[in-house]
């Protein structure tokens, strides 16, 4: 490397510092953008989103996921509801909704 120091002319080393400067200066204006405190908060705040965004779309397929399922108890291939499963259900629901009125009406009475 020696050599190819000693073979250049001034005007060669001198573009050469030109250079080098210019990457110097690029490099320390990239660092002081990486390190404002705006380019973290705002690198803080896509990562909170992302991170948002991720756990609800892993929600939304686990809620997609438990629907389908209950619909298949409820519902056949063919759309049509499952009658023996069906009013069952609705008779609890009845019976739960009747004890609370019930239960409500003694509270204040």
């Amino acid at each position: 490397m020696a050599d190819t120091a000693d073979s250049r002319t001034p005007a060669q080393i001198e573009a050469d510092i030109r250079r080098r400067r210019a990457t110097l200066a690029e490099t320390l204006d990239e660092i002081g953008v990486r390190v404002h405190p705006k380019t973290i908060v705002g690198d803080a705040k896509a990562k909170v989103a992302s991170n948002i965004d991720h756990t609800l779309g892993r929600a939304y397929v686990g809620v997609n996921r438990a629907v389908t399922d209950v619909r298949a108890r409820f519902v056949d291939e063919d759309g049509a509801p499952r009658l023996e499963r069906v009013v069952p259900v609705a008779l609890v629901v009845v019976g739960v909704v009747g004890l609370l009125a019930v239960s409500t009406r003694r509270r204040k009475g």
